[in-house]
């Protein structure tokens, strides 16, 4: 490695909105990253997913323009 043109890799600390915090290594020039959403309180990790209803929506979007024929025959 060149030396004087890489930069500085150092530990910093991360923390959430929910409150969680971490450390890590970065290269940022801040000794602290503050982020809105982490492993713990993201929906995915967390397993309080929820599950969109799109049939419904579909069904809205057919009412909405009154294609009730093609809705009907959608629902198989």
């Amino acid at each position: 490695m060149k030396a004087g043109i890489h930069p500085k890799y150092h530990v910093v600390t991360v923390k959430c909105a929910c409150g969680n915090a971490f450390t890590t290594k970065s290269t940022i020039n801040k000794d602290e990253i503050k982020v809105d959403i982490c492993s713990v309180c993201h929906p995915f990790f967390s397993g309080k997913q929820k599950l969109v209803d799109t049939a419904g929506r579909v069904e809205k979007f057919y009412r909405k323009y009154s294609l009730q024929g093609e809705a009907d025959s959608n629902k198989n």
